[in-house]
């Protein structure tokens, strides 16, 4: 883990800009710069209001949603620093002129105040695609999507700059699950002008944006896609790598091997959609997830422990490798995508051992808690930690916030101003 740990030598000066020598001086970790993220998807409903108005009605049942809710999210806020919000066309605008963009806007808010970055998923995407849109004429159909880009990434700038622009293209056009516009467009432009066109979109509307590629299929044929799409000279800044494991831990190996592969590509690696169950796994023989339909899918005490054993596993090894920014697993209550017991959390909201696990392994293995060091006569003190946001003060005294950006040796000086 060399590469996310900075080796620092801080110069800690007074407001007279003189070094603060022989003082105690509490150094404390405030945030990672390698981004542990999560579904914010419960915070919709929650940030927007609605479930207050709901619990104002007194009745018992949405007065007990509401407080679920926000012991929810005070677990979630405790293990993650990003998150990804809904913005399937179909959910988002069922009825054509009519986005739900007050709800969304005001979660991302929710989030971006207690210092969490936010993404937006997915911008094109042929599956929950609007009804309204089937049967329009191809030509509408692209314009309409274009436009739909623009509206998302300029209307939230600032709020959420990063985006999944398009999501599984490797699939789009050869998609056959259900009739849709978007496949109906990619069989007719290719996937190469559908990334093209939508990243154009993309950019246009927000130049400063981190825009993703996202997919399941991590066979050759996404990395001949990516091969095509670069050399076309389309401005991806990220590569979107998805990973249900629902019918089991891929293991070391595995992951290893698609990281290899895509490391390739120079740029950053975004394991965008990770879940490990809890209970029992999905039967190998299913090749579409989707397929395996049940009402219920309990989570166990077998496989509770399993779970918390491999997403340690699954952590270090994404961040053992530079090339990976970004982690986000894919809700954090059982119950989510396919019923799954795919969370830290259990349906009745009580954590998992996989919640402490992997608290204690960001927040305390890879985290610098609040310790105190004494300066030297030059005002230097020494510390190791991850890359990320620190505070440096003076108990009941003045304090300062510096990022540490680099790994290995750094020095940096920090003013503490009252």
């Amino acid at each position: 883990m060399d590469h996310r740990v900075a080796d620092v030598e801080l110069t800690v000066l007074g407001a007279d800009g003189m070094p603060l020598a022989d003082a105690e001086v509490t150094v404390a970790q405030l945030a990672h710069q390698f981004r542990v993220g999560c579904t914010g998807f419960e915070a919709v409903g929650y940030a927007s209001g609605e479930l207050d108005g709901e619990a104002a009605t007194g009745r018992r049942a949405a007065t007990d949603r509401r407080a679920a809710t926000e012991a929810l999210l005070e677990r979630w806020l405790e293990l993650f620093n990003t998150t990804t919000l809904p913005f399937y066309w179909g959910r988002f605008e069922p009825e054509r002129g009519q986005p739900d963009t007050r709800r969304l806007l005001d979660a991302a808010r929710w989030f971006v105040e207690r210092g969490v970055e936010v993404k937006g998923h997915p911008l094109c995407w042929h599956t929950v695609s609007p009804a309204w849109l089937t049967e329009l004429p191809t030509t509408e159909i692209r314009d309409l999507e274009l436009a739909r880009i623009a509206r998302e990434v300029g209307g939230f700038v600032g709020v959420i700059d990063t985006w999944d622009v398009i999501n599984e293209a490797v699939i789009m056009p050869v998609f056959t699950a259900e009739r849709n516009g978007i496949t109906r467009l990619a069989q007719e432009v290719g996937r190469l002008e559908m990334v093209r066109m939508t990243f154009e979109a993309a950019r246009a509307a927000n130049p400063m944006a981190t825009l993703l590629i996202n997919d399941f299929d991590l066979s050759a044929d996404y990395e001949r896609l990516l091969d095509e799409c670069l050399d076309a000279g389309i401005a991806i800044d990220a590569i979107g790598l998805q990973s249900h494991m629902h019918q089991g831990y891929w293991g070391v190996d595995r992951v290893q091997e698609v990281l290899s592969r895509y490391r390739r590509f120079e740029l950053p690696l975004h394991w965008t959609e990770n879940t490990l169950l809890s209970g029992e796994l999905m039967p190998a023989h299913i090749v579409d997830l989707n397929d395996w339909q049940v009402d219920e899918w309990p989570s166990t005490p077998e496989g509770e422990a399993r779970q918390a054993e491999q997403v340690v596993t699954h952590m270090r090894t994404l961040a053992a490798d530079p090339a990976v920014a970004s982690v986000t697993w894919w809700g954090i209550q059982d119950g989510g995508w396919l019923h799954a017991p795919s969370g830290f959390l259990r349906l009745d909201g009580s954590p998992k051992p996989s919640f402490h696990a992997f608290r204690d392994l960001v927040k305390g293995e890879w985290w610098v808690p609040p310790t105190t060091f004494r300066t030297d006569a030059a005002g230097r003190l020494r510390f190791s930690g991850w890359r990320g946001e620190y505070e440096i003060g003076i108990a009941g005294g003045p304090s300062a916030t510096i990022r540490i950006d680099v790994a290995g040796a750094t020095r940096a000086d920090v003013r503490l101003e009252a």
